[in-house]
């Protein structure tokens, strides 16, 4: 059935992607742009803003300002991200409240995270297309990042219980751009990164091309042995910029080889009272990755001021790893000397690649009925996505001293597979969202789509010690098709032109292959999810936003209820598998203020409280009331920057998370709340070079940051990164 779907759903991508291109393309040779649409497309390229604050949104399906979009979004811009020194994905989302971090796991690593209470690993896009892999994302092909909060499935499919996160790539524009940073940290961190920006005329009316490069080292301030080492690079072409019709083709490429630090072990509930320096894997443990991404997108603009448009895509991922877990065995007790308390390593090994192959095609048409006005987006979605996981065990590797870890041991562990895993799946969708503008102060939006979801799942298990190793002990074939509807309704009143109030309710869905397998327990590798209809999601938010001091400074206010409303829970009457018999809901409020306070003063601060419980369960789940895991009650972020007299710069901010829990299951695991500050200066040295230091976690705070029910990875200690920028 995999094999089948895949091609089958090859086929459909390929023939709708290359459709388009034939029908758009002749369009262009019979329509001439007037002067105001030319200047109109020059004006909104993303990246032509120089500050904190967005006013357009990153998704073309969003076809209004962000000021009258009836959702929270928070956009943190490639400003912010150089500002900040940001080097990962996980250092920029800690500008967006809401977002707590989590650790790998044995069946994935890399980006990891909780949005709104709900786990959204699989809610991570590139340019509106998922992003699937499992890799460490390095922002220096990211133009800006938006985060768009609250169920999300009527844009982006299956997932986004608690919103998503669409990256936004560096596309070639008609401004010419030759920026370099090098970069030398105290945590020996060596970071390069150049963008290289050129109109090309001689190859047609606005044509232009880009190219992004990165080269990054670093240990980790604080902790000891972990490394992460990558490189990357994105061309990119474009033709017709300006013009009614263009045609962009891009290639991102990012290498990751890295020796993985999963932490440090629990202890009674508690992260272990070890120092913050301890690495309890061997130094040979090893994270490897490879994610390249081709894309090829076309726009035609008709006279009559609809749009169409259309992005092909093809993506392949790839890791290779072998990583120690850190485990404190059940036999010791707080009663146990901590001396004498020696830690197991789980080892988890194996490799994996992911695909996908999709086509994404959008007909945006404005028009009138009466005295309404219309912007109806409509399209659809397709093709396959794979993925083929080994996953392996050791048996027999040394244990470590709890204090005094050692990680120069060699490791004569002896590896056997657990798991072959093959899924093959096809998603098909089709929607349409309309924007109906009723008067000037009146705008209602609704929209509906439909999911075709079709995996199929094929897993062969290994016999694990005492037994013989290596030795297959059942397979297990699961298709699952699911077919489902997502709908958004909302309301925008604007009481004058520079404010909105609005309401907004949208559904989300999680199937359960959202994640591309059937297993749902790295340990036991079972798949209790297996034949489940998918988890259903509503959420509910009043808001509003007003934009201040000559629209330079943007404020948000938003309350929340996001609900899941048939959360998979344990079976009473079958062991191992599950039902869809609990309720999950999260209150909540967002502030957000960014922007400008003077011209020479900005600001991107925000703060979110949630209130996260359960309120329907069953014996071996979370008991009624629990809290979510990883969802901090209150969490903030400030980040301030300051323009003195000549050329020089400096800024600072904060980031505070709140107390959070691991595991609503016993044993309770509790993490403490922490606040890190963070400070900048920059200064010109001429209009075209500049000099850059970045100082982070200044009082050196010992903190918990990213959270797993078998382990805890701490954060960085006090560090400083020094850059020399160019730009001409």
């Amino acid at each position: 059935m995999g094999e089948f779907c895949q091609d089958r759903g090859a086929r459909i991508a390929l023939l709708a992607g290359a459709s388009l291109l034939v029908i758009a393309l002749p369009a262009a040779a019979q329509t001439t742009p007037e002067p105001d649409a030319v200047q109109r497309q020059q004006i909104t390229v993303i990246g032509e803003r120089k500050d904190y604050k967005a006013d357009r949104n990153a998704i073309p399906k969003l076809t209004e300002p962000l000021l009258d979009t009836p959702q929270s979004i928070t956009t943190v811009t490639g400003q912010l991200i150089d500002d900040r020194g940001a080097a990962t994905l996980n250092d920029a989302l800690r500008n967006v409240p809401g977002i707590s971090l989590g650790a790998g796991e044995f069946s994935w690593q890399g980006t990891n995270l909780t949005l709104r209470g709900f786990n959204a690993r699989n809610d991570i896009y590139l340019d509106g297309m998922r992003d699937f892999g499992s890799y460490y994302r390095d922002p220096f092909n990211l133009e800006e990042v938006q985060v768009l909060e609250g169920p999300s499935s009527i844009l982006f499919g299956r997932g986004s219980t608690g919103g998503v996160v669409n990256q936004a790539s560096k596309m070639p524009t008609m401004t010419p751009i030759l920026s370099a940073t090098l970069s030398a940290g105290t945590d020996e961190t060596r970071r390069l990164t150049a963008d290289i920006d050129q109109p090309l005329p001689e190859l047609g009316e606005g044509a232009a091309a880009r190219l992004t490069l990165m080269g990054h080292d670093q240990m980790v301030a604080g902790r000891d042995v972990g490394e992460y080492a990558r490189y990357g690079f994105a061309p990119s072409l474009a033709m017709g910029l300006g013009t009614p019709t263009r045609l962009t083709l891009s290639y991102f490429h990012q290498t990751e080889n890295d020796t993985p630090d999963y932490g440090i072990p629990w202890f009674a509930g508690s992260p272990a009272p070890v120092a913050r320096q301890n690495f309890y894997g061997f130094g040979s443990d090893y994270l490897n990755t490879n994610a390249d991404v081709l894309t090829a997108r076309i726009e035609h603009d008709f006279d009559n001021g609809w749009q169409i448009r259309s992005q092909l895509r093809y993506a392949d991922y790839y890791r290779d790893f072998r990583i120690s877990e850190p485990i404190v065995p059940a036999t010791f007790t707080t009663a146990s000397p901590l001396p004498s308390i020696q830690v197991m390593r789980n080892m988890w090994s194996g490799y994996s690649r992911e695909t996908l192959l999709q086509n994404q095609t959008d007909l945006t048409a404005k028009f009138a009925t009466g005295p309404l006005e219309h912007t109806l987006v409509t399209g659809f979605e397709v093709g396959p996505e794979s993925s083929t996981p080994e996953f392996d065990n050791a048996a027999g590797t040394p244990l470590n001293n709890l204090l005094h870890p050692n990680e120069n041991q060699i490791f004569t562990g002896t590896n056997y597979i657990r798991l072959r895993a093959d899924t093959q799946a096809v998603g098909f969708a089709v929607y349409a969202i309309d924007t109906v503008k009723l008067a000037d102060q009146w705008e209602l939006t609704g929209g509906v789509r439909w999911d075709r979801f079709d995996a199929g799942f094929n897993g062969i298990y290994y016999s694990v010690p005492p037994a013989a190793l290596n030795q297959v002990v059942k397979t297990n074939t699961a298709d699952e098709l699911d077919q489902i509807p997502s709908y958004r309704a909302a309301l925008v009143y604007k009481p004058i032109p520079n404010a909105s109030l609005y309401f907004d309710y949208g559904t989300s869905f999680n199937p359960s292959a959202e994640t591309l397998s059937q297993i749902t327990s790295g340990r036991s590798l079972g798949v209790g999810y297996e034949g489940l209809a998918p988890e259903k999601n509503r959420n509910f938010e009043i808001g509003g936003k007003w934009d201040v001091l000559d629209r330079a400074l943007s404020l948000r206010l938003a309350l929340f209820r996001a609900e899941k409303v048939n959360a998979r829970v344990p079976d009473p009457n079958n062991p191992g598998f599950n039902i869809l018999g609990g309720d999950q809901q999260v209150d909540g409020i967002d502030v957000e203020a960014v922007g400008h306070i003077t011209d020479s003063w900005q600001i991107s601060a925000g703060y979110t409280y949630l209130e996260s419980a359960v309120l329907k369960s069953a014996p071996g789940a979370a008991a009624v009331g629990a809290p979510l895991a990883n969802v901090p009650k209150h969490s903030a972020t400030l980040w301030t920057e300051y323009r003195l007299p000549y050329g020089l710069e400096v800024g600072g901010g904060i980031n505070y998370v709140g107390r959070r829990i691991a595991q609503n299951t016993p044993p309770i695991e509790t993490v403490p709340g922490y606040v890190t500050f963070d400070a900048m200066a920059k200064y010109a040295l001429t209009p075209q070079i500049g000099l850059q230091v970045n100082v982070y976690n200044i009082t050196d705070r010992y903190y918990y940051d990213q959270l797993h029910p078998f382990h805890i990875v701490p954060g960085a200690g006090r560090s400083a990164l020094f850059g020399l920028n160019y730009k001409y």
